[in-house]
C-alpha cells in the first residue's frame, strides 16, 4: 500500500509542478517538462522555446524556480536545466498556447483551430486532433473537435506516443478550453510493426565420416 501511494504521492506532485511552471514560463513558450527524483536529488529538464526567458537575466528566474521547487513542493536538491524546442509545431503544449493566444486577439475558433492542424501536419506529425470548448458560436457551452491523419483512441500506441498539450483563455463569453493531441512523426502503429525476414544458414560438412572410409 505504501508503494501505490508514493507514486500517487509523486505524481500528484509532478502534476502541481507542471502547473506552476507553465503559469510562470508561459512567455517562454513552455512545452512541458520531465522530473526524475533519483537519491543524489531531483533532475528537472523543462522545455521551451526561449530558454533565455527561463534562466532569467544572470540567472534570476531559474534560480527562483529552484527556490521555489525546494520551498513550495518540496523538491529535495533540485537541478533545473533548460532544453530548447527544436519543432514548436509537434509540441501540444506550445500549440495549446498559440491557439489561446490567437482567440485572445479576437480569432475564430474554427480559424483558428484549423491553422493549427495544418501548421502540425505539415511539420510531420502523423496525427493530430484540437479540441476547444466553451460558449463557441451561442449562450451554451459546448465543445467542437478538429482532427487530421490518424490518432489512436485506446491502446499501447495511445499510452505510449499520443502526447496532449491543455490551455485555457477568459474571454467575454466565459472560459475557452484548448486541448491539442499529436501523434508523432517516428510513432509506430502495431499492424507497422517489421518482423525480420529468416535467413537460410548456410550448412558446412565437417567430412568426417570421408576420413574414415
Amino acid at each position: 500500500m505504501s508503494t501505490i501511494k508514493n507514486i500517487l504521492s509523486s505524481r500528484l506532485k509532478k502534476a502541481e509542478i507542471y502547473e506552476y511552471l507553465a503559469e510562470k514560463l508561459k512567455d517562454a513558450g513552455f512545452g512541458g517538462v520531465d522530473i526524475a527524483f533519483t537519491p543524489m536529488g531531483t533532475r528537472v529538464t523543462i522545455y521551451a522555446m526561449r530558454p533565455g526567458r527561463v534562466i532569467g537575466l544572470r540567472g534570476r528566474t531559474i534560480r527562483e524556480i529552484s527556490e521555489e521547487l525546494e520551498k513550495r513542493f518540496g523538491v529535495e536538491n533540485p537541478n533545473v536545466t533548460v532544453a530548447e524546442i527544436e519543432v514548436p509545431e509537434l509540441n501540444p503544449q506550445v500549440m495549446a498556447y498559440r491557439i489561446a493566444q490567437a482567440l485572445q486577439r479576437g480569432v475564430r475558433h474554427r480559424r483558428v483551430a484549423f491553422w493549427a492542424l495544418r501548421r502540425i501536419m505539415d511539420a510531420g506529425a502523423r496525427g493530430c486532433e484540437i479540441e476547444i470548448s466553451g460558449k463557441l458560436t451561442s449562450a451554451r457551452h459546448r465543445t467542437e473537435k478538429f482532427a487530421a491523419g490518424i490518432m489512436p483512441k485506446s491502446g499501447d500506441p495511445a499510452l505510449k506516443y499520443v502526447e496532449v498539450g491543455k490551455a485555457s483563455v477568459l474571454l467575454k463569453p466565459g472560459v475557452y478550453g484548448v486541448k491539442v493531441k499529436i501523434f508523432p512523426p517516428d510513432a509506430p502503429m502495431p499492424e507497422e510493426i517489421a518482423v525480420a525476414e529468416a535467413q537460410e544458414a548456410e550448412v558446412v560438412e565437417s567430412g568426417e565420416g570421408s576420413e574414415g572410409a
